[in-house]
């Protein structure tokens, strides 16, 4: 990637085992719930956004939150914070971001392919998996 250009990335979030009928979302910049969705079954979730790459890599988009000068993360809003008030829960997953590897991201680019991070949506407990969030990360190419 050349230094003064930023390149789109598609990433899908793909929150398998959520809680069934727990309401999770997407976050966007101003903290607000995006295209919220919950399972009815145990199906996975996905949520589809657009980051944009410069170069180091530094990561920007409205999905993007950023902790430090080099920290950056993808929020999930789960339950109450998703726009279920009568849940009993309130919380977030955090995905970083920052840690993608740059083949990754050159191969996206150059591809044209999706960066698909999957987490476990339910935690050790039983509720609903939230702090920060490991991923696995794949690259699927979709035309």
């Amino acid at each position: 990637m050349a230094r003064d250009i930023r390149s789109d990335v598609r990433i899908r979030i793909v929150v398998e085992q959520p809680v069934i009928g727990v309401l999770h979302s997407l976050q966007d910049k101003d903290g607000q719930a995006l295209d919220p969705k919950h399972s009815m079954q145990g199906e996975p979730l996905a949520y589809d956004f657009v980051i944009r790459v410069a170069p180091g890599p530094k990561f920007f988009g409205d999905q993007v939150k950023r902790e430090g000068p080099e920290r950056r993360f993808v929020y999930i809003r789960i339950a109450q914070m998703a726009g279920d008030p009568a849940s009993p829960w309130s919380r977030r997953m955090k995905i970083d971001i920052h840690d993608l590897a740059q083949d990754l991201l050159d191969s996206a680019v150059r591809d044209q392919a999706t960066i698909e991070l999957s987490v476990n949506g339910t935690g050790g407990d039983g509720t609903p998996a939230c702090a920060t969030i490991p991923s696995m990360r794949k690259l699927v190419v979709r035309r």
